[in-house]
Order: structure tokens, then C-alpha cells, then sequence
């Protein structure tokens, strides 16, 4: 029966897997020639490449594909979309968000996720589409937990899609195949009774060889439509009727209400097969089948075939074309024989050296004296038509592609700072589409991994979650129906732990003291966000917070300790808690107490450093009035006294004037 069954998955997958490689093989043809075409070089089309070959004459490669693709490529790396959890009803908590937002930043973090992200938008712009997977892994080697995990997917020519999806993520895809080839010894290891036949060989015999040392299988992914029971509760939750039959100890104290209706969902199975058998057959947890596309320029046909465009797909016929026109004037200048020798007839017979005047140096060279010495005609140069056809093709490039010289860096006309960023912007809005659809993957990657973590994070554990700004803290998780032991979570980013919420989602942990999260209770909905990463916010809100201190000195007492926690240098952070222990609870957002209505008070050995502190203040500025008060007494003393010699000082000049005055009178007297 076992067999019977496998021989009808297999029969399934083979016509399943014709259908998609059918539909997949013009993209896939294209996206070959791309890569061989911007990626490795291949520019030359082969009978030329030959023909000019087995002349002698050049084949001169000038490639500008990969500055266009590196100019997109690296935009969205600088700007890398994050993934944002809300909460979408009464079952869920806003805290338990906030926990999720952790969890999915340390799975990016701990699997590599930008390596994934990185090589699928490289793969989408230079070729036309990329993928990355997700996946779990066990946690410990000696342990049953499970961690999600999302990994690269180096080549995307081993991936085939459902051939009949229409959505912009291929959210509603129902099959797929990745393809790849397991060592002899490996394949051994992980199926010793399988038969080793390749699964993509020979559909009709399956002979019972290998290809080299490969064995070639494929992972069939396929989801379907199921239906399933579901009942109210009376505290407004919704389960599975089964899973009420199979754990009524967990819902202990509940009552159904209502009738059950019949719900649907989807159902994912991931089988390995080769070419004669089903190797394994595993039930996914999700809904969704976890390989996640990043298309680039898609346009559908009158027929509803998608076609996946690469950024370079049109520009390929200028890029030959300067290649063309630059080894032209290259063979012309560099390659081109040299100038010819003219002389009368028997000029050269004297020496055999001219025959290979042309292209050796000699020493010297003998002519017949009878007649006139040999002339050299001169090089007429590269004809301008060549050089000018090379321009043109280079500015094709670039007006096809969308990305003009001061997108690559290149100096423009443009002289002020605001007409060079928005020609910059008009590269950037040509190719946006690309970073649009990455956007798109990344939501539709987030939304596989928000549906995998109620069903992978299940179980009472302890999880590491990341901050905004990737710090770490801990956060314990646990059903609500379970007990609960140990400390509970830590709030991420902050250190310090959380009290029990008493909201959705959250309880207090058995020791009465820290909060415990359920993952499995509410629904929560995703955002994408695209933007600087948190290094450069950041520093942006350090210098928005600088200028802001110095136009306004007293916020400082407010907004230091916020100021010191965005510097990059070491003990910022050890600084932003000193300062932070000086700003008042009040400015904090502190609320009164909800029992006494007083407000929260600060520890009692800080206050009084800062009444203390206070005081001394409020003393040096009193000493400082005093002094600024006696300083001007005496300058007002000094300035009488300043005025009084003053008027002495010309009383004297006076008396001396009057007496030179007499003299002269005196002297014009006695004449």
C-alpha cells in the first residue's frame, strides 16, 4: 500500500514539475543569458567571437553592467526594509508585540538574513528573480526545541514556482521544487536503504545509476485546502475541536459556546523525492510555502505569462555596441599595422631588413642611393564617426537603464548641492521598483515567519530577543494553560525586567515577579518599513539633540541622559545612566501611585545628592549676585574718581593757559 502510495506522489510531482519547468524555462533561459552576460563577461556572440578569433583581431570586453546592478543592489542594502508586528485583536498585547519584534530581529540576526536578503535583490536586478527560504533547526543538539532560521539561496535555478500564481509576492503559491545534487556519501548517510537514481534523469525507465558522483533530488512542496472544526469558549477564544478532545486539562473551567462551524485553512507538505521513491515525507508547520521569490521588472503577456525582467535585460544591445566601437579604435590605433615604407622601385632590394621594417626595430636600414630615400606615410588617425558611435552607446546605457553619471558618481554640469541630489533622485526613482519588490518579499517573508512562531515557540522557554539598536535581553514564553517556573522576560533593549502586564497575552509569572508571554494567543499583523539603519538614525537624533542643546541650555537637565545614549564612543551608555538618575520622575512620564495617588518616589540617597546639589547651586548663584552687586559699587566709585582728575586735570590746563596768556600780554606791553 506504501508503495502504491509513493508511486502516485511521484507520478503527481513528475507532472507537476513538467508544468512548472515549462513555464519557468523562457525566464529561466533569459536570466542564464543575463548572468553570463553582466556577471561573467560573455558579451561577444560566439560566431563573431570565433570569426574574429581565427583572425587575429580582437575581442575587447568593456563591461558596465555590474556599476548599474552594484548602484541598486547597494541602495537597498543602505536601506534594508524591517519588519514591524502590531497587534490586530483583542487577543493580542502590545507588550507580546514588542516581545515578537525582538524574536524576529534576533532570527534575522542570529541566521544571517541579510546575507539571504542581499543575494536574492543582487540575483532579482542582475537576472531577473532571486529566492531565500525558511527553515527550523533544533536549538541544541541534545534538545527537541526548534529555532526558525531563514537561509540563502545561492542558486535560483534550482527553484521552480507554481506556474500558476498571480500574486505580486507569490503568497498563493500551491507547489514548488528546489532542486539540488547530494554527495554519494551524503545521500548514503541520510537514506542508506534508498535507491540511487536522480530525480530529474529519466521519468520513464528511473535506471538505477548515478550521475558521476550526485545524486540529484528534489524537495516537492505542495499545499492544500482543509477544513476543520472550531469552537467558542467562554473566554472568547477559538480552538480546534480536536485539539479541545486531545487536551481538555488545558481549557479547565471553560464552556463552549455556540455551535461549532467548519472552518478552512491550509495544509503544507515538504517531500524529498528522487527519481524512483518518496525519501521523506514531513508535515510543515505553516501555511504558507516557505521560499520566498524577489522578482525584478515583471510584465504579464496578453496570454497571463509573467516575464521576469532583468535592470540590464535592455541594455545589452548598447553594451555590444561599445564594445564594438572601442575595439574598433582600438584594433585601429593599437593593432592596425604600422605605416607603410614608399620608395622608387629597387629601394629596398639593398637590405632585407625592410621587409619586416614594419613591424620589428632594426639598427639601421640601407636603401639604393641611385634613387630618393624612402618616406613613411603617415597614420590618418581613428576616424571620428567611431569615437562618436562609442559616446552614443555609452549615453544608450544610460538613458535605458534610467541611472545618468551623478548616480555612479561621476561630476555633472550640476554645481549646487540640491541639483546634484536631485539628479541622483531621478536614478533612484527609475530603479525603485526593484527595492519595492524586495519591500514586498520581506513582508511576505515576515508574514511566513509571524505564522511559524505561535507553532514553533509553543513550549514554556526562555528566548533571546534583540532591540532596535540589537541589544539583548531574555524573555520567558509559555501556553497559557501551563506552569510556569523561574524569572520571567526581559524587556528588550531596556535590561530591566517586566512586571506582570495584566493584559492579553501576559501573565504573571508563579513567583508573582516577572511577566511570562504566550506567543500562541491574539493575532498580530506586520508592517515593512524601508530607511536608514538604526547606526545612522542614530547619529542623526545625536546632532538634531546637539543643535537642540544649544539653542535651548536648560533642556540638557532634561534630554541629557537621551543625548548621551545616541553617542558612539566608549561609556556613553554608562554616562546616559548617570545623567538619567539626575532627571526628575516627573520628566520621565512617571504616574502617581495607583493605591496612595502620590507620586513615585526616587531613592531616598539620590534625592537628597540632588537637594544637596541644588542648594550648592542655589548658593554659588546667590555669592555670584553678591559679588556681581560689590563689583559694581566700586566701578561706580572708581569712575567718580576717574571724573574728579579729569576736571583737575583741566582746571590745571586752564590756570596754564591764562598764565601764558598774561606772559604775552606783559611782553607786548613792555615793546
Amino acid at each position: 500500500m506504501g508503495a502504491d502510495k509513493d508511486d502516485k506522489v511521484l507520478e503527481t510531482a513528475r507532472r507537476d514539475y513538467e508544468r512548472a519547468r515549462e513555464a519557468w524555462e523562457e525566464n529561466r533561459a533569459r536570466a542564464r543569458d543575463d548572468l553570463a552576460f553582466a556577471r561573467l563577461g560573455r558579451q561577444w556572440p560566439a560566431e563573431i567571437e570565433r570569426q574574429r578569433s581565427l583572425e587575429d583581431r580582437p575581442c575587447l570586453t568593456f563591461n558596465k553592467m555590474p556599476a548599474f546592478i552594484r548602484q541598486v543592489v547597494n541602495d537597498a542594502r543602505q536601506n534594508k526594509p524591517s519588519i514591524r508586528v502590531h497587534p490586530q485583536d483583542s487577543g493580542a498585547d502590545p507588550r507580546t508585540a514588542r516581545i515578537i519584534n525582538g524574536l524576529i530581529r534576533n532570527i534575522e540576526t542570529s541566521s544571517d538574513a541579510d546575507v539571504a536578503y542581499d543575494t536574492a535583490i543582487e540575483q532579482a536586478v542582475g537576472q531577473g528573480f532571486g529566492f531565500w527560504r525558511i527553515n527550523t533547526r533544533y536549538a541544541s543538539e541534545n534538545g527537541f526545541e526548534q529555532d526558525i532560521v531563514i537561509e540563502r539561496i545561492a542558486n535560483p535555478f534550482t527553484v521552480l514556482g507554481d506556474p500558476r500564481s498571480t500574486a505580486a509576492d507569490s503568497s498563493d503559491w500551491n507547489l514548488a521544487f528546489i532542486v539540488s545534487a547530494l554527495g554519494r556519501d551524503e545521500y548514503e548517510r541520510a537514506y542508506p536503504d534508498a535507491r540511487k537514481v536522480d530525480w530529474d534523469h529519466d521519468f520513464a525507465g528511473c535506471p538505477d545509476w548515478i550521475d558521476g558522483d550526485n545524486v540529484v533530488v528534489a524537495e516537492y512542496w505542495t499545499r492544500e485546502r482543509v477544513k476543520r472544526e472550531i469552537v467558542a469558549l467562554s473566554d472568547g477564544s477559538i480552538v480546534d475541536s480536536d485539539e479541545l478532545k486531545k487536551s481538555p486539562e488545558r481549557f479547565e473551567g471553560l464552556e463552549t459556546v455556540g455551535d461549532p462551524r467548519t472552518a478552512e485553512s491550509w495544509k503544507v507538505i515538504q517531500r524529498i523525492v528522487s527519481g524512483a521513491e518518496v525519501l521523506k515525507t514531513v508535515d510543515w508547520a505553516g501555511q504558507y510555502i516557505p521560499i520566498v521569490p524577489v522578482y525584478g521588472d515583471e510584465v504579464i503577456d496578453e496570454e497571463g505569462r509573467r516575464h521576469f525582467r532583468s535592470l540590464i535585460r535592455d541594455a545589452r544591445s548598447a553594451q555590444q555596441m561599445f564594445n564594438y566601437w572601442r575595439t574598433t579604435t582600438t584594433e585601429l590605433v593599437a593593432l592596425a599595422p604600422k605605416a607603410p615604407f614608399i620608395g622608387p622601385k629597387g629601394t629596398f632590394d639593398s637590405d632585407p631588413n625592410w621587409l619586416t621594417a614594419n613591424s620589428q626595430s632594426h639598427a639601421y636600414l640601407e636603401y639604393d642611393n641611385k634613387g630618393a630615400a624612402p618616406q613613411r606615410q603617415g597614420f590618418t588617425g581613428v576616424p571620428a564617426g567611431a569615437l562618436q558611435e562609442a559616446l552614443n552607446a555609452a549615453d544608450d546605457m544610460k538613458s535605458i537603464i534610467g541611472i545618468y553619471d551623478a548616480s555612479l558618481g561621476a561630476r555633472s554640469n550640476e554645481t549646487s548641492g540640491r541639483a546634484i541630489l536631485a539628479r541622483q533622485r531621478e536614478g533612484d526613482v527609475s530603479t525603485f521598483h526593484f527595492i519595492d519588490n524586495l519591500s514586498r518579499a520581506i513582508r511576505h517573508g515576515g508574514r511566513i515567519v509571524l505564522d511559524l512562531i505561535p507553532k514553533v515557540y509553543s513550549t514554556e522557554r526562555i528566548i533571546r530577543v534583540l532591540g532596535e539598536d540589537l541589544a539583548p535581553a531574555t524573555a520567558r514564553i509559555a501556553p497559557t494553560g501551563s506552569a510556569v517556573s523561574g524569572d520571567g522576560a526581559v524587556d528588550p533593549g531596556s535590561g530591566s525586567p517586566d512586571r506582570g502586564l495584566g493584559q492579553a497575552g501576559t501573565r504573571e509569572a508563579a513567583n508573582g515577579v516577572s511577566a511570562v508571554y504566550d506567543l500562541t494567543v491574539g493575532k498580530y499583523d506586520l508592517t515593512v518599513s524601508a530607511g536608514p539603519s538604526f547606526t545612522t538614525r542614530r547619529e542623526e537624533a545625536a546632532l538634531q539633540m546637539e543643535a537642540f542643546i544649544q539653542k535651548a541650555p536648560q533642556a540638557a537637565m532634561i534630554i541629557g541622559d537621551l543625548y548621551a545614549k545616541n553617542l558612539d564612543w566608549p561609556g556613553a551608555d554608562e554616562i546616559a545612566e548617570r545623567l538619567k538618575r539626575m532627571v526628575p520622575p516627573q520628566a520621565l512620564g512617571a504616574q502617581p501611585d495607583a493605591a496612595s495617588g502620590a507620586a513615585p518616589q526616587q531613592d531616598p540617597a539620590l534625592q537628597a545628592q540632588i537637594v544637596q546639589g541644588m542648594q550648592i547651586i542655589q548658593a554659588q548663584q546667590a555669592r555670584i549676585a553678591e559679588l556681581e552687586q560689590a563689583a559694581g559699587a566700586k566701578a561706580a566709585e572708581l569712575q567718580i574718581r576717574q571724573s574728579e582728575l579729569a576736571l583737575k586735570a583741566r582746571s590745571v590746563q586752564v590756570d596754564e593757559y591764562r598764565a601764558e596768556t598774561e606772559r604775552m600780554k606783559a611782553a607786548a606791553s613792555g615793546l
